[in-house]
């Protein structure tokens, strides 16, 4: 096993005990709750006449359900208008911190966090949600968790887990113009497999990742776990210190120095042994778009889309599936597929920084959306909404056709209005291709960077942004 890893590390700080089952008691620094998969959790509580251990160390934010085009109240998805109010009664009931659609510091959930200075380095980080794989890029632990583990934690600030063994994925050379952090996860996911991960964490590093931006390590670790991985993270650094500095939850004055120190102590010792590494030249990859229904079936915008007769046998039948679903044939490029619709937005790629590099891609192209391309643009939380519209990015989208929206979830997996009608097929910058993801069963998801969206967007088919450049 790992030894002297920042995996190892935090596990062994915040470990209560072993179980008899052989798992870990873990001490949880930091829960995160949303609409969808917190309403059963309270009610368990409520059966057992529990309380909440530590509420001071639970937020809230709603994401999933939340309308992006009118938030007025109630809301015109009677479900989705029960699940609120939920929520709120719940949050009110035990005294968790909401970031409510009336605080301006609602979105997603796994945006809010980093924003509000919550997700710090060193922490165990838990929510009921697959992608609080997210938070590792500050050198946290984040695991998605199931329903009955959110009541444990609530009722304990405890979860059970099983420690994983930990491979180092390696990220040499420079990345070139048009080449962001959304196509190395997508090279990642698409040569190890979307299986390659099971029974690891993965540590992130090499110049490629350690020149990324906070924002950027973000969307990596955000798809950890698309890759099989039970959580990915990146050893903090001084970029990670920026970022957090006069957050509105980061530690201040003489506490910042102190937390400081503790959070350098914490990186990967030089010396760290790991299970496996694997290592891949950032400078060779290129702009990745998804051809199938898994995120791991994943090519270069100049590679062709492999023969299921040329693939192990595990992998041929889903790639018959997928060619089928998608109205695809094996040889072909994805270049020149036609786009209905392009989606920026969602817990991997909707942030400032995601935004910001689109609107400027759109200013440097100087045309409009295609005329026949429905495009929306969904910020992660209403604080990356405001920036957007004092910087005068949402005015450059609106402006070239895009639909610019509050802040949620919206049609990364469509428990809302946004959704796919039938046989659409949407240039997305999510994280899941999965079908009926986006709300129609057969509608088609081929994913990509933002600046890859906006090409698509403006072309009417999916295009190598480089060119247009």
């Amino acid at each position: 096993m790992s030894t002297g890893t920042l995996y190892d590390k935090v596990w062994d700080q915040h470990t209560v005990r072993e179980l008899p089952t052989g798992e870990t008691q873990l001490f949880v620094g930091l829960h995160l709750i949303h609409e969808v998969t917190s309403p059963q959790a309270f009610g368990m509580l409520e059966e057992r006449d529990l309380s909440v251990a530590f509420p001071d160390r639970t937020y809230a934010t709603t994401d999933h359900i939340i309308p992006t085009a009118d938030l007025t109240r109630p809301f015109g998805d009677a479900q989705a208008e029960t699940m609120l109010q939920e929520l709120e009664q719940n949050t009110a009931e035990y005294d968790i911190t909401f970031f409510d659609p009336d605080s301006g510091a609602q979105g997603i959930v796994h945006v809010v966090g980093p924003e509000q200075g919550l997700t710090q380095p060193g922490m165990t980080i838990v929510c009921g949600d697959s992608h609080t794989s997210t938070h590792g890029a500050f050198g946290s632990l984040g695991f998605g968790i199931g329903t009955s583990q959110i009541r444990d934690v609530l009722a304990t600030q405890c979860v059970a887990m099983e420690k994983q063994k930990v491979r180092r994925i390696q990220v040499n050379g420079t990345l070139g113009d048009g080449v962001y952090a959304k196509d190395i996860i997508l090279k990642i996911i698409g040569e190890l497999g979307v299986e390659g991960g099971i029974g690891h964490v993965y540590e992130y590093g090499g110049p490629a990742i350690e020149a990324l931006g906070m924002e950027g390590r973000m969307s990596i670790c955000n798809m950890s776990i698309e890759g099989g991985a039970r959580a990915g993270y990146v050893n903090p650094d001084v970029t990670t210190f920026e970022y957090l500095r006069g957050r509105p939850h980061a530690p201040s004055g003489e506490e910042w120095e102190q937390a400081i120190d503790c959070w350098q102590s914490l990186r990967s010792d030089e010396d760290a042994t790991y299970d496996d590494k694997v290592t891949f030249d950032g400078s060779a990859i290129e702009p990745m778009v998804t051809w199938g229904i898994t995120p791991g079936q994943a090519i270069g915008i100049s590679e062709s889309i492999p023969d299921p007769d040329d693939l192990p046998s595990g992998q041929a039948e889903t790639a018959r599936k997928a060619l089928d679903h998608m109205d695809l044939s094996p040889g072909r490029t994805m270049r020149g597929v036609n786009v209905d619709v392009a989606f920026l937005g969602s817990c991997t790629n909707a942030r400032i920084s995601d935004l910001r590099e689109a609107a400027s891609i759109l200013k440097t192209i100087g045309r409009p959306v295609a005329d026949d391309v429905r495009a929306m643009v969904v910020p992660g939380s209403q604080g990356v909404k405001q920036q957007a519209e004092e910087e005068g990015l949402a005015d450059v989208f609106r402006d070239a056709g895009f639909d610019w929206r509050g802040a949620g979830c919206s049609m990364c997996l469509g428990m809302n209005e946004d959704q796919l009608q039938g046989r659409e097929l949407c240039a997305s910058s999510s994280n899941r291709n999965f079908i009926g993801r986006q709300g129609s069963k057969d509608g088609r998801t081929v994913l990509m960077s933002p600046a890859m969206v906006v090409a698509a967007a403006v072309e009417g088919e999916v295009t190598d942004v480089r060119e247009l450049l």
